[in-house]
């Protein structure tokens, strides 16, 4: 009797329907096909010249799960997958909106944080437990102090809306003198070049086609301002909406970034940030009047070109 084929563009959407919502990579997905259809695998292995090794298999089976995707995603649209590395997959019967909104409930009954800080990573983290993971990501990245922009800390003189898609979730400053010898740092101080990049970035929780075009011209609203602004996400769902980023940063610049919410460190520039040379003051003035943690943001970055000193406690948010 014939051993069983292993047709993965059947199999791995049952493997993800069975799990409903729960992310796997292609390698866990390879595991579990070599785990419920042994026999299929077994007879592959066979067939094969090169396959010496059960983990010869499972990298063959990892390949061709990734080169199958584009089919699989055609037959089973409830088959989602987030980019990044490592690309992961889910099966999901939500709509793409509805995903948005479910992410954005969980934003909403989230406290607010206060200080950008690693934290405890638990299960359905809010767009607010992201500020923290990101704070931590540029600090170990790119030494940059990061701090939280509370919209709440907001005078609202110009109504409900108007100041909406004004302030960034994230903002901070990255010192380019160090780790430099004093005397040049004093020289750079004196020709008026530029010692410090001001960064700003927008987070959110998912984006997805649905929501990826008001996401990004969020994040070019209130973060364009800056040497280096960024759209920061958790999960971006899809290789169409990659795409769309891809073509919305030729435009409008605005770099991306893909949060990992179970190990920050592992976070990833999917796109980087077309910087600015020059801060756009006049908007900074704006935010200035508008925002109290923005003041006290300015007030620091003052602090340090007069005195070289980023200040100690520079990520708590002034109370």
């Amino acid at each position: 009797m014939a051993a069983p084929s292993l047709q993965l563009s059947k199999t791995v959407p049952e493997l993800l329907r069975d799990r409903p919502e729960q992310r796997l990579d292609a390698r866990e997905l390879a595991l579990l096909v070599f785990e419920t259809n042994p026999e299929a695998c077994h007879a592959k292995r066979e067939k094969s010249a090169w396959m010496q090794s059960h983990d010869d298999l499972i990298q063959q089976i990892v390949r061709e799960i990734g080169a199958q995707r584009p089919v699989i995603q055609s037959k089973f649209p409830q088959v989602r997958t987030t980019e990044g590395r490592p690309r992961q997959f889910y099966w999901s019967e939500k709509t793409l909106e509805a995903e948005v909104e479910g992410a954005d409930q969980v934003r909403a009954s989230a406290p607010v944080i206060a200080v950008i800080k690693p934290e405890s990573v638990e299960e359905a983290l809010s767009e607010h437990d992201l500020y923290p993971l990101l704070g931590d990501y540029l600090a170990t990245e790119f030494s940059v102090d990061a701090m939280r922009i509370d919209e709440r800390r907001s005078n609202n003189r110009r109504g409900p809306n108007g100041n909406r898609w004004l302030y960034p979730d994230v903002v901070g400053i990255e010192d380019l003198t160090k780790g430099w010898h004093d005397e040049l740092r004093q020289c750079v101080s004196q020709t008026g070049d530029s010692r410090a990049r001001l960064w700003s970035a927008e987070v959110k929780r998912l984006i997805n086609r649905s929501n990826v075009r008001e996401a990004y011209f969020q994040a070019v609203s209130n973060s364009s301002w800056s040497n280096a602004a960024y759209l920061a996400a958790a999960e971006i769902e899809g290789t169409d909406t990659m795409q769309e980023l891809r073509m919305l940063y030729a435009l409008h610049g605005v770099g991306v970034i893909r949060l990992d919410d179970k190990n920050p460190s592992e976070s990833q520039v999917l796109i980087p940030a077309r910087e600015r040379a020059a801060v756009d003051w006049t908007t900074c003035n704006r935010l200035v009047q508008e925002n109290a943690d923005f003041k006290e943001f300015i007030r620091r970055v003052r602090h340090f070109y007069q005195t070289g000193d980023r200040q100690t406690g520079w990520a708590l948010r002034s109370t």
